[in-house]
């Protein structure tokens, strides 16, 4: 019977770039794919990488202009609407705000040159920035020394729920003589409150009341019937009717300063008014 051979496997053995010295080898060699870059265009690769270069760049100016944005409402107003609204450099449009200076004592001298008229809201953040900043500075400046006086308007923002109890109440305590003590105290006691825009009661504009030493039985029947209601609605009505839509507004002697603005803007104002 003619012989069988068993049939040999065949091992690679041949010397490569992989295998050198021709061993045998216990694996498979899988040829990687070989890339020519001569024949692709260098402005093909020019422009994948400026169009990754312009959506980082455009990423980044995104970025920037958010940040700068939420900084300048540092210095802002709140609307009518309720969004806050970025306070100009120079008196808003329109330019005059022709107004009076409703019925609540004026703190300074009643002959003084010049007269500031602002439209508050008592629980307005920006407003209690101008009482802790600017407002101090320009009592110092401009109010002690007899050159200008300064008259409180109600405007409160329906979004604030406790803007109209508020007003309220400072003129439940001008009825006892006491308006703008009563005033500082409700901006103080909210800074201690926290930031932005804080939340209190009823029971706490009463408490207030008794801490600065008002007859606390006249004050609280005077909040709880509401009986100025009618006197703040009229100063909403003369306000808007003259075009104020945000808190705080001012009047200097007719020119309009819009938002917590840093006190030397209103220098600038004042100053130009003394001439």
């Amino acid at each position: 019977m003619p012989a069988h051979k068993k049939k040999e496997e065949r091992i690679e053995t041949t010397a490569s770039p992989i295998n050198p010295k021709g061993q045998k080898k216990e694996y498979i060699e899988i040829p990687l794919p070989k890339f020519n870059l001569r024949g692709t265009s260098i402005n093909t690769i020019l422009v994948i990488l400026l169009v990754i270069a312009a959506f980082i760049i455009g990423s980044l100016v995104t970025k920037v202009q958010y940040l700068e944005k939420n900084a300048s409402q540092a210095e802002g107003t709140v609307s009518a609407a309720g969004t806050v609204t970025n306070a100009p450099t120079a008196p808003a449009r329109p330019t005059k705000l022709d107004v009076g200076i409703g019925k609540l004592p004026l703190l300074g001298d009643a002959n003084a040159k010049v007269t500031i008229v602002e439209f508050s809201d008592f629980q307005c953040p920006f407003c209690r920035k101008f009482y802790n900043e600017a407002l101090q500075q320009i009592k110092k400046d401009y109010i002690d020394t007899g050159k200008v006086k300064l008259a409180y308007r109600h405007f409160p923002l329906s979004f604030h729920p406790m803007s109209m109890p508020s007003a309220l109440a400072s003129e439940c305590a001008n009825e006892q003589g006491r308006f703008w003590d009563y005033h500082d105290k409700m901006f103080e006691e909210q800074e201690k409150l926290g930031q932005g825009t804080v939340q209190y009661t009823s029971d706490d504009l009463k408490t207030w009341a008794q801490n600065i030493g008002l007859n606390t039985t006249q004050f609280n029947t005077c909040l709880d019937s509401e009986k100025y209601k009618d006197k703040v609605q009229k100063d909403i009505s003369e306000a808007t009717a003259a075009g104020v839509n945000s808190t705080p507004t001012f009047s200097i002697n007719g020119e309009i300063v819009e938002g917590a603005q840093p006190f030397n803007a209103f220098k600038t104002a004042i100053d130009r008014a003394l001439k």
